[in-house]
């Protein structure tokens, strides 16, 4: 294709990232770097047949006059990302001070909201990952070996989770999950606990959410793998056959080797989505016991007082955190895309 063809081609694409993506990440990393200007109080006399009274109010004129004057607010530099609601570089340092041991230092650590939020979803985001790509190869294996008669059927069944809305499918696993639900129920006659309860506990509540978000997400590994699986040679297969080799020395030596782009492409894609999880822990109400960086946004962003700078803040660290874990990814496919070539 010729570079003037290619300029034309790509040029609608470039500019809606440039202004649906550029701009909006300059101004939030430059939002993160103010914070609102403070009001400007006045004393005020009120007198009254009983003598005056001295009262503080807000003189409108001025703070508007301000506000207008330098609308990004108050420069304050690193002073956002280093207070208590993120890094919270002084309260480590206060913390790796006076505790004696790692274990009551992370137990300091991840009493702070920030990195409470982070170990969720990090936590979310290792362990979903590899789990929804396994159960998505071997449903896509398993539907590929299926009778034709019953393929139609079982991929149905198999797309329902991407069919469901992911709030209202957590919401339907959150009145099956309540003590008065089906899996509730189920739940406390296999452990003889009438009284437990999924919603009140820190780690059934963590094991509730990864187990949702591996149902919701493995019929998209299944379809990418399903796909895959048409183009791998029958040849080959046929060859392994003659040679004696089972069906697991097949998958193994012919089929994942053929599937591993695939799995780096899905991988990329659920490292992204799981890192920002947000609608199981709206739909489960799990905020007391699971919260997330994109949780943290959306709690910064909500109420009365919309705190813009600390959800700008949190939104640079959740991009950093992002291409930190993309990277040994992106390095891999680099890689691999200067050897085939």
């Amino acid at each position: 294709m010729k570079h003037k063809t290619f300029f034309w081609f790509f040029a609608p694409t470039g500019l809606a990232m440039l202004f649906f993506i550029a701009f909006p990440l300059i101004s939030i990393v430059q939002q993160s770097f103010f914070v609102p200007h403070e009001a400007v109080l006045v004393e005020l006399e009120n007198c009254g047949p009983f003598g005056c009274t001295i009262s503080t109010a807000v003189d409108q004129d001025a703070t508007a006059e301000i506000r207008d004057a330098a609308p990004w607010g108050r420069f304050a530099g690193f002073d956002i990302y280093t207070d208590r609601g993120h890094l919270a570089t002084a309260e480590l340092a206060e913390a790796w001070a006076e505790t004696d041991s790692l274990g009551a230092f992370f137990g300091e650590v991840f009493d702070l909201p920030f990195y409470r939020a982070l170990a969720f979803t990090l936590t979310y985001t290792f362990v979903c990952t590899p789990l929804l790509i396994i159960f998505g190869f071997i449903i896509a294996v398993s539907v590929n070996s299926m009778h034709r008669l019953f393929k139609g059927l079982v991929i149905f069944f198999s797309l329902l989770p991407m069919i469901v809305t992911p709030l209202i499918g957590s919401l339907i696993l959150f009145w099956m999950v309540d003590s008065r639900g089906v899996l509730g129920t189920a739940i406390q006659a296999l452990a003889n606990d009438p009284d437990l309860s999924l919603k009140a506990s820190t780690p059934l509540t963590w094991i509730m959410l990864i187990v949702y978000g591996v149902w919701s997400s493995a019929p998209f590994a299944f379809v990418v793998f399903y796909a895959g699986l048409q183009t791998v040679p029958s040849d080959t297969i046929e060859a392994a056959q003659i040679d004696g080799a089972s069906r697991w020395q097949q998958n193994r030596h012919v089929v994942i080797p053929h599937l591993m782009p695939l799995v780096t492409f899905v991988a990329l894609i659920q490292l992204m989505d799981n890192f920002r999880v947000l609608e199981p822990i709206i739909g489960f109400n799990a905020s007391a016991h699971a919260t997330s960086l994109s949780w943290i946004i959306l709690n910064d962003l909500g109420g009365e007082t919309q705190q813009l700078s600390a959800a700008a803040t949190t939104s640079v660290l959740t991009i950093i955190g992002v291409a930190i874990l993309l990277s040994p990814v992106l390095v891999r496919t680099w890689r691999d895309f200067n050897g085939k070539a």
